[in-house]
């Protein structure tokens, strides 16, 4: 055996203290990075976990809850049919009634509705002009190579509003 180490070349001091060396880096990393690994893994194992239960009750829960569902709406359906029978009986007499009605109602709904879309114009035309009197203002700094001062902006500004408002 002590031929066999000679002929390859085997240091016996070197290769033990080289054992030992290992030997304490193994047991580092196995203390250090190996164990903290490990036990991030079992955190991220439990909370696989807890995940899969939390489906699994989320999904009983949403099978009783579709249950009930179709309970209401059967109910509902049972409900309708009666009203339904009892509003044709009333319908006859107030029908003139509940026309004239819903008409009110939407001419006052399709007031507001212009009202407000007419408003949101005005505000997007402001936007709008707010913005292209800022793109004319730089790239009129742009083109004439140079900062402009507030003076220059807020002329520059006015002319484009009115050339706008004239469009």
């Amino acid at each position: 055996m002590g031929q066999i180490a000679q002929t390859f070349g085997v240091d016996w001091p070197h290769l033990t203290a080289q054992v030992i060396s290992f030997s304490i880096v193994c047991a580092l990393l196995y203390r250090f990075a190996y164990q903290p690994v490990l036990a991030m893994l079992a955190k991220r194992r439990e909370l696989i976990e807890q995940g899969l239960a939390n489906t699994q009750k989320i999904n009983a829960a949403l099978a009783a809850i579709d249950v009930q569902r179709e309970e209401i709406l059967a109910r509902a359906r049972d409900e309708a049919a009666r009203l339904i029978d009892e509003g044709r009986t009333v319908a006859k007499r107030i029908r003139q009634q509940e026309a004239d009605r819903a008409t009110t109602m939407a001419d006052r709904l399709v007031l507001n509705a212009r009202e407000q879309a007419a408003r949101e114009h005005a505000v997007m035309v402001a936007m709008v002009k707010r913005e292209i009197g800022h793109l004319v203002i730089e790239t009129t700094a742009a083109v004439a190579g140079r900062v402009l001062t507030p003076e220059d902006q807020r002329r520059l500004v006015q002319e484009t509003t009115r050339q706008l408002k004239a469009a």
